[in-house]
């Protein structure tokens, strides 16, 4: 008995009604091979080349209106064929301003914006499933930008599965009254719930277009790469995934819901703020404004969209998750460009007026650690020295972070740099720029956005993105980074092994030495004080940061090393 004869066998016997319906949609399955019958219901795709693509997949319903800021809704099974020819809207973000290299048209945008998309090269077998979050500070981008067609992953081999998520203050306000309505006293954090959910659809549907639930690898590139961090460390992904890839992730400091701590108020205190710049003296005002007013206003008054540490989504701070190997025991790939502040340039601290005074802001600022700040981001190169700094605070030294921990934990890891440029890119001094590495790992080097700098058609630009994709496809299927054209790529191991994309992809080792120990000792001392951030304040832009841990100022760490152990480096 055929797929579709059981499932309308069984469907019969749940009711004559919904029996007829789903065994007209079982019926069309078995004769329409791009239609797929998955416990959410069936769904008809469309042919890429010799891959499906099946768009705007419901796997949520974001509660709207009167019900804003609450968990994501299972989405009920629907009836008959659904069309997957369509992305779904994006999320609601912040109205766009002026252009800039990443801006794209994303089309309409709606509060009921929870679908995903899946690519496949058959929905037959059990291929290696890569779950794509894509970026945007967790307040803009959507799932159906051009960059992120997994068309191309598919073809070598992958189902590729990309998601919406709630953004902005829609995702991630905290508010006292939003905990009182909650269960477990906790609010904010509504757009890693969407993730959670999507992971859970992934689990319950994704055999059904010829993917392993037992194989899904998370991704995704900077608040993407965030949110693959916040997934690894939260208790509630625990067993939704088997692998990660985390590009140009940065594991920054974070609100913590209940107090202030680390230079940021707690998100309720924050949350409360705001509905008090907004005049809105309670949640039924605020759930009444339209969806589109209350993000612009949000963005406008400053709210920043964060993941808060509540005790039940997020345990703990990133860094101490990590360092008591309390996040999820998986290999991980993991990188970061090598001009990542070049097109992110409102990150980095304005250049002084002379060397001289360069070097005594760094010595003013960094005491006992500034020889060995001004040794790797010298005064003679200021202005590329500043570039340097803040992109190693922010995604080199968590790169690498995150590989050293894996490694303790026994997983296999993987770091790269991607370091690559071309004329057009080269030309605009945007060599290596964040997320210069799309195009190439999603081979889309056709399908940049308008502004970026164009890829040019050659065999060596082809072939390097063809490498990438080897290399992610295969990290995908067995854990372990090979490619056609390229080297083994060895874990990071002892030696600190890590894989450069230049021109083509080169091993080399022990990556920019030096670079990790100073920004994981300025990260410690931060936190041993307890009311300073470290994020992109670094360089000319850090507050005077503490002197050396020391067992007198730093309480052990349950189930872990203490703050002085794992700062005496």
């Amino acid at each position: 008995m055929s797929a579709a004869s059981r499932i309308c066998r069984l469907a019969l016997v749940a009711g004559l009604f919904a029996g007829l319906v789903s065994c007209a949609a079982a019926a069309v399955a078995q004769s329409d091979p791009a239609v797929v019958t998955a416990p959410a219901g069936a769904v008809r795709g469309r042919a890429v080349g010799d891959v499906l693509a099946f768009k705007g997949v419901p796997y949520a319903a974001p509660p709207v209106g009167p019900n804003r800021w609450r968990p994501p809704i299972s989405a009920p099974r629907w009836s008959g064929v659904r069309d997957a020819a369509d992305f779904g809207p994006a999320c609601i973000q912040p109205t766009p301003g002026a252009p800039h290299i990443y801006s794209d048209n994303l089309g309409a945008t709606s509060e009921d914006c929870l679908s995903l998309n899946v690519w496949t090269p058959s929905t037959t077998g059990k291929a290696p499933v890569i779950v794509w979050i894509h970026g945007g500070s967790l307040v803009a981008g959507s799932s159906k930008e051009r960059l992120y067609d997994g068309s191309v992953l598919a073809a070598e081999g992958a189902v590729v599965v990309s998601i919406n998520y709630r953004l902005g203050v829609l995702g991630y306000l905290a508010h006292p009254d939003l905990s009182a309505e909650s269960r477990d006293g906790i609010s904010g954090n509504y757009g890693l719930m969407d993730q959670i959910a999507a992971l859970h659809w992934v689990q319950r549907n994704i055999d059904a277009f010829g993917g392993d639930p037992a194989n899904v690898t998370i991704a995704g590139e900077s608040a993407g790469g965030l949110s693959v961090m916040y997934l690894m460390a939260s208790p509630l992904a625990r067993g939704l995934f088997a692998k990660a890839i985390a590009q140009s992730a940065y594991m920054i400091s974070t609100p913590e819901l209940k107090q202030a701590r680390f230079g940021a108020p707690a998100a309720e205190a924050a949350g409360s703020n705001l509905a008090r710049v907004l005049q809105a003296p309670s949640l039924r005002v605020l759930r009444g404004m339209d969806p589109q007013t209350l993000t612009d206003s949000a963005a406008r008054s400053g709210f920043a969209s964060f993941g808060a540490v509540d005790g039940v989504l997020l345990p703990g701070q990133l860094v101490d998750v990590f360092a008591r190997g309390e996040q999820a025991p998986v290999p991980l790939l993991a990188g970061f460009n090598s001009g990542e502040i070049r097109s992110l340039r409102m990150l980095a601290p304005p250049a002084p007026g002379s060397t001289a005074e360069y070097e005594s802001v760094i010595r003013d600022r960094y005491g006992g650690l500034a020889d060995e700040f001004l040794r790797l981001y010298p005064a003679s190169d200021m202005g590329e020295s500043i570039l340097a700094a803040s992109r190693d605070a922010l995604y080199g030294w968590t790169a690498e972070r995150l590989v050293r921990n894996q490694t303790a934990l026994g997983q296999p890891s993987f770091l790269y740099l991607f370091d690559h440029g071309y004329p057009a890119m080269d030309a605009a001094g945007l060599h290596g720029f964040h997320a210069s590495e799309l195009p190439y790992m999603f081979g889309m080097l056709d399908r940049t956005p308008p502004l970026w700098p164009k890829v040019p058609d050659t065999p060596e630009e082809a072939g390097l993105s063809a490498a990438m994709v080897d290399y992610w496809v295969s990290f995908a299927r067995t854990g372990e980074p090979r490619a056609a054209n390229g080297p083994a790529w060895p874990t990071y191991g002892a030696s600190g092994a890590y894989i450069a994309f230049r021109d083509g992809p080169t091993l080399a080792e022990g990556l920019f030495p030096g670079m990790f120990a100073l920004h994981e000792q300025a990260m410690c001392r931060r936190q041993a004080r307890g009311d300073l951030a470290w994020n992109w304040n670094a360089g000319l832009a850090s507050p005077k940061l503490p002197g050396p841990v020391d067992g007198r100022r730093s309480s052990g760490t349950p189930g872990g090393p203490s703050l002085s152990q794992r700062c005496s480096i």
